[in-house]
C-alpha cells in the first residue's frame, strides 16, 4: 500500500458500527505516545478509564469503526451527552491506525460520524476537543468544521504547556 494511496476507495474499506471486539485496537492505538499527545489522560489508568468510558458509547450505536480487510484501522465516536439540556450537542474523538494515516481514513470517519450525529441522534453541534498541533485540525476545517477558540496553556506536559482548541460543526439543513 502506497503512503498517499486512497484507501476508502478500495473494496476492502469499510465503516461498521463499533464492537466491543475493537476495544484491543482501540487500546493500542492510545497507547501509542504520539496519538496521546492527542488526549488530555497522561497515566496509564487514566487512559484505561478514558478507554472504559469511550467503549461504553458502543451500546449505544454511536461509535464507527473504520476497517480495512476486516481488521479495524480507525474509531470515531460521539460522546453523547446524557442530560436534556446538552443532548443537542456532543463532543466527537477520533484515532486512526498511525500505518493507516494520510489516507483519507479519518476523513471518511468525520464525513460518517458527522452524518450519524445529525441524522441520527438529531443533533444540532459537533464539537472536537484538540491539543496542541495535529493533522486532525485541519481535516476538520476542511470538513467546515469552524474553530470556536484556542485557550493557552491548557495541557501541562511536564515542563510545558499545550493549547486546547475547540472546533465546531453546526448542523443546519442541507449541510
Amino acid at each position: 500500500m502506497k503512503d498517499s494511496e486512497n484507501l476508502i476507495d478500495s473494496n476492502d474499506f469499510n465503516i461498521r458500527y463499533t464492537t466491543q471486539s475493537d476495544e484491543p485496537y482501540l487500546k493500542k492505538w492510545l497507547e501509542d505516545p504520539e496519538v496521546a499527545k492527542g488526549f488530555s489522560f497522561a497515566l496509564e489508568e487514566e487512559r484505561d478509564e478514558f478507554l472504559k468510558i469511550w467503549m461504553g458509547y458502543v451500546r449505544f450505536k454511536c461509535s464507527l469503526t473504520a476497517t480495512y480487510k476486516e481488521v479495524p484501522c480507525g474509531i470515531a465516536t460521539l460522546f453523547l451527552m446524557p442530560y436534556v439540556k446538552l443532548i443537542h450537542q456532543s463532543m466527537g474523538y477520533l484515532v486512526v491506525d498511525s500505518l493507516f494515516r494520510r489516507k483519507r481514513v479519518g476523513t471518511s470517519l468525520v464525513r460518517n460520524l458527522d452524518h450519524l450525529a445529525k441524522n441520527y441522534f438529531k443533533l444540532e453541534r459537533l464539537h472536537f476537543e484538540l491539543f496542541g498541533e495535529t493533522p486532525l485540525e485541519p481535516l476538520l476545517e476542511k470538513l467546515n468544521y469552524k474553530k470556536l477558540f484556542t485557550q493557552q496553556k491548557y495541557v501541562k506536559e511536564g515542563s510545558s504547556y499545550l493549547p486546547r482548541i475547540v472546533l465546531e460543526k453546526v448542523f443546519k439543513d442541507g449541510q
